[in-house]
């Protein structure tokens, strides 16, 4: 089976969608963007739990890397327009997964996305944030529903972890677009040093 990336966040979808990939005998290595100051130590703390209910289950270790996704939040909030700071945010969350992807000789990545159930998950916007990598997405859950996501949490014993109390982004625009242009984000993007921005990150990241 191959190795891949799972975009961990402390939601419902990622660790159902990251049940599915070790259910199907793939090598997997969690990558959680840590978002603080905009949101708590919350996220944190559910995927720590929903790390060891899934070791638990499958009987194996899956590595977790979290990397500070902070700064790269406030480099974005203070030059580039915040109505698709969204999809911005998306960009570099899957450039930061392909460098530990890369290093870690991973062949894909994978994501607890189902389509149109928030402004990130739009085909659209789906489309232009991943146009920033190269490694194939794999998206376990696309053609789910949110009821039938909940009710496969609900049996591997991940949703009232992912339900506990917390502070949701900060950093999310007041009107998110849910239709976004290649070519405006890229001219967005020509106001950043993306290099140095996915470098930082990368470099600061911990193994837990």
């Amino acid at each position: 089976m191959a190795r891949g990336v799972m975009l961990m966040s402390g939601g419902i979808d990622s660790p159902v969608s990251l049940y599915y990939m070790l259910r199907q005998g793939h090598d997997m290595l969690a990558v959680h963007l840590d978002n603080r100051p905009f949101t708590d130590d919350s996220p944190l703390s559910k995927i720590l739990d929903h790390m060891q209910v899934l070791s638990e289950r499958f009987g194996r270790k899956v590595p977790l890397y979290v990397l500070p996704h902070g700064p790269t939040q406030v480099t974005l909030m203070r030059n580039t327009d915040r109505h698709v700071g969204c999809v911005l945010c998306r960009r570099f969350m899957w450039r930061s997964a392909e460098r530990i992807a890369e290093r870690e000789g991973a062949t894909f990545l994978a994501t607890g996305e189902a389509l149109g159930q928030v402004a990130s998950q739009t085909l659209s916007n789906m489309r232009t944030a991943t146009a920033s990598v190269h490694l194939p997405i794999v998206r376990p859950l696309i053609g789910f529903d949110k009821q039938e996501i909940e009710a496969v949490a609900k049996e591997i014993g991940t949703y009232a972890i992912s339900t506990r109390p917390g502070v949701c982004c900060q950093a999310v625009p007041d009107k998110p677009a849910t239709r976004s242009n290649l070519i405006q984000i890229l001219q967005e993007e020509q106001q950043l040093d993306v290099d140095a921005i996915i470098d930082d990150c990368v470099r600061r990241a911990v193994v837990m």
